[in-house]
């Protein structure tokens, strides 16, 4: 039987959850059944870390959604590379590979990271993302929630068909807290001795950092022995900054900017919060759990679905400052609390979201899309 070739497109090349994701899951297909290309609508880190592992990628530029204008560079690499099937991790993947797709007779596969609509826009942007992803749900063979919720809304309001949940995992040979890091908090000027509380992700509105620095304040009010870290840049990180002088607490805050070994950044952390406004399943989360951290966050679609509050995490209403800084506080003054969360953590991400359980879940949708 002749291996089955697959084309993953993804939006950009720059290192986030889908990105992440789609470099563990071709890691980790088994290379006797399938071959995989990646096609990225921009350069960056992932790209480079494609062909360290010898995967082809093709970087074909557009940030824009149903860009008809590259529709016909994505035709001509499907055509040209006897693929098997296309699979879209993402909106803006999916919108620039259908038509192509199509145009070759190739069966698409659709993965969710989480809807491009949300409760933050308006109702003309929201009706027109809801409209978009109710076409997209509809050309391809497998729409793929990585979260029960996002399935749920999906055929709530897309009437999304053929639907199926895959739940993200991550690598936990390299999300090991047993293995030896050599990044140390020096190397952010972070002071030795306090309390570490982090903050990894891109520092936008669904991340929501005000809520994270204004619960820092409050938290710095009880305890001084405390410094809070932001990992991740973003349109807010300027806005984030000013707020952080505005609340007089600059001095406990480090910007650390964008950093591609997330395993040492988590190592060194004391508490991992991330106090999302919308996700899918949250890869920031699992990889938290992996390294046996204590985490706060907040109840959203895929989050609420791996945190249990109390015995693997805290969670905390949206945007509600001062129910995350007394989480934080709980967190900080109970070191064994932490100890034991982290562990809880660390069992349950074992236990059921390994990236070798994701592939070999995709790997069997793979093989029934083919057969059909």
């Amino acid at each position: 039987m002749s291996k089955i070739r697959i084309l993953h497109t993804i939006r950009q090349g720059m290192i986030g959850g889908g990105e992440t994701h789609v470099l563990d899951l071709v890691s980790a297909l088994d290379p006797a059944l399938f071959e995989s290309e990646v096609l990225s609508f921009t350069d960056g880190e992932m790209v480079s870390r494609l062909a360290a592992l010898n995967v082809p990628c093709t970087v074909i530029y557009t940030e824009k959604g149903f860009d008809y204008k590259v529709w016909g560079k994505v035709y001509d690499l499907i055509r040209k590379g006897n693929f098997d099937l296309v699979h879209a991790h993402g909106t803006r993947a999916c919108s620039n590979s259908f038509r192509a797709s199509k145009k070759s007779g190739l069966p698409l596969v659709y993965t969710i990271h989480g809807w491009s609509f949300h409760q933050d826009q308006g109702l003309l942007t929201r009706t027109v993302r809801e409209l978009s992803e109710r076409f997209l749900v509809n050309q391809s063979v497998r729409n793929v929630a990585v979260s029960e919720s996002n399935r749920e809304e999906g055929v709530k309001k897309l009437g999304m068909p053929n639907a199926v949940v895959i739940k993200n995992g991550i690598n936990l040979q390299k999300f090991d807290p047993d293995r030896v890091f050599e990044l140390s908090r020096n190397h952010f000027g972070i002071p030795e001795g306090k309390l570490l509380v982090g903050m990894i992700a891109r520092l936008t509105v669904q991340k929501d950092p005000h809520t994270f620095l204004k619960a820092a304040a409050a938290v710095l009010k009880v305890l001084e022995h405390v410094h809070f870290v932001l990992v991740g840049g973003g349109d807010l990180e300027e806005s984030c900054r000013q707020l952080a002088k505005e609340l007089n607490i600059e001095a406990s805050v480090t910007f650390a900017g964008f950093h591609t070994n997330v395993p040492a950044v988590l190592n060194i952390l004391d508490v991992y919060c991330l106090p999302s406004l919308w996700e899918g399943l949250p890869i920031g989360i699992l990889e938290a759990m992996a390294m046996r951290k204590a985490i706060v966050a907040t109840p959203v679609d895929g989050t609420k679905e791996i945190l249990t509050h109390g015995q693997t995490g805290l969670l905390f209403d949206e945007q509600d400052e001062q129910q995350l800084a007394k989480a934080l506080l709980h967190l900080l003054e109970n070191p064994a609390i932490r100890k034991q969360l982290g562990q809880n953590a660390q069992n349950e991400v074992r236990k059921h979201y390994s990236t070798q359980r994701v592939a070999d879940e995709v790997g069997a949708l793979y093989k029934d899309v083919i057969r059909a």
